[in-house]
């Protein structure tokens, strides 16, 4: 990864927050943000620092054990589990914490929101063994489970609690147990800050 796309992740991942970027909104979030608001974004900068640091080759051995460390304490301390590994696109937001797990094997587009309670698992046998794809601008409400092979096309909105196990096309409201398509309104009140 180049410093300049590590910068442009960081950026919009801030402007996905704040709705702003600069020294004082990224201050402001990275250090004030547990007290006043909820700790996303300083989450994220941890999870974008870690993989930067990961993919130097130098850094790898240095400064990444180090704040792999940080980024630990910060999973244990806000109940989110992210791999580093994961392949997460630009503007990452995360609405709500505690309880949100996401599978390494899992690609996530841009513009994505996810909420307290929610799991993104791989499946390891069956006809939808592996994990899932998840497009662009998609929002997952609280206590969402996504569940094996599964394709989320762009727009998407989960509804809370709902157990996603088979593709859902672009633009789809899913809700439910199994999740059902229950309209093709999408996204777009869930998603916003994305002109970064």
């Amino acid at each position: 990864m180049k410093f300049s796309e590590f910068l442009f992740l960081v950026r919009s991942d801030l402007y996905r927050h704040a709705g702003k970027v600069g020294w004082r909104p990224f201050f402001y979030c990275l250090v004030y943000l547990p007290v006043v608001m909820l700790p996303g974004f300083k989450y994220s900068f941890f999870l974008r620092l870690c993989a930067y640091f990961r993919s130097i080759r130098l850094l790898r051995y240095t400064l990444y054990p180090l704040f792999r460390l940080l980024l630990y304490h910060y999973e244990c301390k806000y109940g989110i589990r992210i791999a580093v590994t994961t392949r997460i696109g630009s503007g990452l937001y995360i609405g709500n914490y505690s309880g949100i797990f996401v599978n390494t094997n899992v690609v996530i587009g841009k513009n994505f929101n996810i909420s307290m309670g929610v799991g993104i698992g791989e499946a390891t046998r069956g006809p939808r063994k592996g994990a899932a794809v998840i497009g662009d601008n998609v929002y997952i409400g609280p206590g969402a489970r996504i569940v094996g092979k599964v394709d989320i096309g762009s727009n998407v909105a989960i509804g809370a609690n709902c157990v996603v196990t088979k593709d859902v096309p672009e633009n789809a409201v899913v809700v439910g147990v199994p999740g059902k398509v229950i309209s093709f309104n999408g996204s777009g009140d869930y998603i916003q800050n994305t002109d970064y």
